[in-house]
């Protein structure tokens, strides 16, 4: 794979090893600028392993990558100054309002205290909290929590933003409207990687990888890999092809 100026990430026979244990193994694949990207597998499939030596976090054992324009072998820092990252798990503090956990990721992430009033107005205008800005985190429905955490995320003008199982916990609604904002910041140029266990989500992706026991199984867009997945099946989903091919035991892509 050589990779394009197109591209904001691109990975080349990348590997993890744990001692004899093979996490991920000699994957290779990419993602465009300003694409919708989705990263599927289950449970103990390398997904996790994979993001986080994406992320700079976890140094591989060999293979070759880049994000954002950064080696992922020697410039992790820089590649943690370019990304946003939302984790499943909220991290914000509950304690405090929407506008201090916000003004704290500033400082967080190190941005200019001339630029902070502007980004606190694009921040609350863009995921609707103006008027629980003073409100204690806590007391907020979860699916206002994820907006202030993605916003968080977004403070520091990221190129690419990893969304961990985003929509985890909220409901059908305000996962729809959460799925409508990303596709506004794909518009603005972000590029956006995201995990999801929830295939009707997956569809809203423009390309997909589906990893399984460290390998790749299937590429492409969610029509495509239904298509090879499910070819005798014309009434089948992106469920049903997942669920196949998590089912071919050591086949790998």
């Amino acid at each position: 794979m050589i990779p394009s100026n197109d591209d904001a990430i691109a990975v080349r026979d990348l590997e993890k090893r744990f001692g004899a244990f093979v996490a991920v193994d000699k994957i290779s694949f990419s993602v465009k600028k300003g694409e919708i990207f989705g990263f599927l597998g289950p449970n103990g499939s390398g997904k996790s392993t994979t993001i986080r030596m994406l992320c700079g976090i976890l140094m591989p054992t060999s293979g070759w990558g880049q994000v954002a324009g950064h080696d992922i072998f020697t410039k992790p820092e820089d590649i943690k100054k370019s990304i946003g990252y939302m984790s499943q798990k909220f991290s914000l503090y509950e304690d405090l309002t929407p506008l201090e956990n916000i003004r704290f990721y500033l400082g967080i992430y190190s941005v200019a205290e001339n630029e902070w009033k502007d980004r606190i107005e694009w921040i609350l205008d863009m995921t609707r909290l103006q008027e629980v800005q003073n409100r204690q985190t806590r007391e907020l429905p979860p699916g206002w929590r994820q907006r202030l955490a993605l916003g968080c995320a977004l403070l520091h003008r990221p190129d690419i933003l990893f969304l961990d199982e985003p929509t985890s916990g909220v409901d059908p609604i305000t996962r729809q409207h959460f799925w409508d904002f990303i596709g506004q910041l794909a518009g603005q140029g972000i590029t956006v990687f995201v995990t999801t266990h929830y295939m009707d989500e997956a569809r809203h992706c423009e390309r997909i990888v589906m990893i399984n026991e460290g390998k790749i199984v299937a590429a492409g867009s969610p029509p495509e890999i239904i298509a090879a997945a499910c070819p005798d099946r014309p009434d089948a989903d992106l469920n049903d092809a997942f669920i196949t091919l998590m089912s071919r035991r050591g086949a790998p892509h």
